[in-house]
């Protein structure tokens, strides 16, 4: 099988529709897959055949949309980056990738350039909205001359489709292989669950004649499926598994969405209420700014329906706000690259537990909670999150050692550390290689922060271990202050002294501006150690 087909299906599923609406205009389903089967054919004139690696780097944009099932369709593997890497970054992954070409904008071709310049395979450089700058192939030029007319590629299901790089929070980023299946099969369960949890009936209703009677009769008929009057809002980066989830389940689905370039609280805000937005997926970092906004009293968000997050974990206090001052719940979800984006969530037929990252909601997946010797922990003992099913990778990319130690008998072990409850529901509390050991006592950084979340002062905070001559470790926590607010270190002490035992409690609070995190918000624990 061949995912990039999902476009076609697409149509001919739903007939031409308005699906994507970005900067001022709508695009159709059937000109996203034009778009998509001349660049395939512009690709396969450069030279990109069967296993070719090309790479994809620029912000948010219908072409995306595009540009994932073309690379798709004529059996190349799809590398998505963010374009904010650093040329050094991105040449790493250049040349670790093996890629034969890449796509980008005008923003980052400074960039992607001088990345180039460390990279000899790398030979094509393809800028998607210009046509003067040296050493580029002008997108417009290649498809001017180029057929719509695709001969898809027969592809086995185990045949690699996309490398996605992991963000990189310790060490080199790893590039995580997913299958034509797994791609596949993530998009139609997740669709599944849809259309069991989330599902709209129709119900028709017609008078049909009866001979037997000589009388008309009234005839009901229902028929259930996917809400398409469903709107998103997409406002995460497209460059990462979240947005290759997004688009092979909108093609079952057959929404619409509103896309965002870059996210911005004033936009998203607005194009809820001018759109009538039903859904939104984000991470906790854009919940917090939405709810810190000053002017987000003015602005009608009563069509929202479904507000998802992940990413990193979303404080309970974020989510009590949000449902007081919006009216909908934010229900959490949990999935990593390497599990195939969404793995487990909050149903959509129950009320959410706050603090829990949900269920497992894909059929075809399985979560447990494993020791530290493989075997399975009964209900509220923590150990950690594995996962098995045919949505797991493939494995890491010219790493057979770091696969093997990922994958154990089947189980893709998350390297999460959590619990389930008797009811189905996962917990997580902590990173394995992030758990704070303080005189022999194991700390979750993730307990701290929300601790420190809950003072009215203060707008993020980030927790690491560092290193202590007494105690093995101590902890340290980065805090960033809302506007117009002021809180010394020792009042947070104090504060947090009132709501945790003595062992967890951080000895030293650092004031930032900000902290640092990758694309989706998460914050990189690694990057606050070099801080001090």
């Amino acid at each position: 099988m061949n995912i990039g087909k999902g476009t076609e299906d697409n149509i001919k599923r739903f007939g031409e529709y308005k699906s994507i609406f970005f900067e001022g205009r709508w695009y159709t389903n059937a000109e996203i897959n034009d778009n998509a089967n001349r660049l395939g054919n512009a690709l396969k004139g450069l030279g990109i055949a069967t296993g070719d690696r090309v790479v994809v780097q620029m912000p948010n944009s219908p072409l995306l949309v595009s540009i994932f099932p073309a690379i798709y369709k004529i059996g190349a593997v799809l590398v998505p980056l963010s374009p904010l890497l650093r040329p050094d970054q991105a040449a790493y992954m250049y040349r670790d990738s093996g890629a034969k070409a890449i796509l980008t904008s005008s923003d980052f071709v400074g960039r992607i350039l001088e990345a180039q310049k460390q990279t000899p395979n790398l030979q094509h450089v393809i800028l998607t909205d210009g046509d003067d700058v040296p050493g580029t192939i002008s997108y417009r030029d290649i498809m001017s001359n180029s057929s719509g007319e695709l001969t898809i590629e027969e592809t086995d299901n185990d045949e690699l489709a996309v490398l996605i790089y992991t963000a990189g929070t310790t060490g080199q980023p790893k590039g995580v292989m997913h299958t034509h299946y797994s791609l596949y099969i993530n998009a139609l369960s997740f669709y599944e669950y849809i259309l069991v949890h989330r599902s709209v009936t129709l119900e028709v209703k017609s008078r049909a004649f009866s001979p037997r009677t000589l009388q008309f009769h009234e005839v009901a008929q229902q028929v259930s499926g996917a809400n398409r009057a469903m709107v998103s809002l997409a406002v995460l980066p497209l460059s990462h598994s979240y947005g290759i989830a997004f688009s092979n389940t909108g093609n079952f689905v057959g929404g619409r969405t509103i896309m965002l370039r870059w996210w911005s609280v004033e936009e998203a805000l607005k194009a809820i209420q001018t759109f009538r937005v039903t859904q939104i997926a984000a991470v906790p970092t854009m919940y917090i700014q939405m709810l810190e906004f000053p002017e987000l009293g003015k602005y009608d968000l009563s069509s929202l329906e479904d507000c998802q997050c992940g990413a990193a974990p979303l404080p309970v206090e974020i989510a009590l706000k949000w449902k007081e001052k919006v009216g909908v719940d934010i229900r959490e979800g949990w999935g990593l690259t390497e599990s195939g984006a969404t793995t487990a969530g909050q149903p959509g037929d129950l009320p959410p537990k706050y603090g829990s990252i949900g269920k497992c909601l894909l059929k075809c997946t399985t979560i447990k909670v494993f020791d530290e010797q493989g075997r399975e922990l009964p209900p509220g003992q923590q150990g950690e999150l594995v996962v098995r099913g045919p949505t797991v990778m493939k494995g890491y990319w010219n790493l057979p050692e770091e696969t093997a130690r990922t994958i154990k008998d089947g189980w893709l072990y998350t390297g999460d550390i959590g619990y389930v409850e008797e009811d189905g529901y996962f917990y997580i509390t902590a990173r394995k290689k992030d758990i704070i050991i303080r005189g022999g006592e194991n700390v979750s950084p993730v307990e701290v922060e929300e601790i420190l979340l809950q003072h009215a002062a203060v707008a993020e905070a980030g927790v690491v271990g560092i290193p202590d001559p007494v105690y093995g470790e101590e902890i340290k926590a980065f805090v960033v202050v809302k506007p117009d607010e002021y809180v010394n270190e020792e009042e947070l002490i104090a504060f947090c002294s009132e709501r945790l035992p003595s062992f967890k409690l951080p000895k030293k609070i650092q004031f930032a501006q900000s902290l640092p995190k990758n694309l989706l918000g998460k914050v990189l624990r690694a990057e606050l150690r070099k801080l001090g």
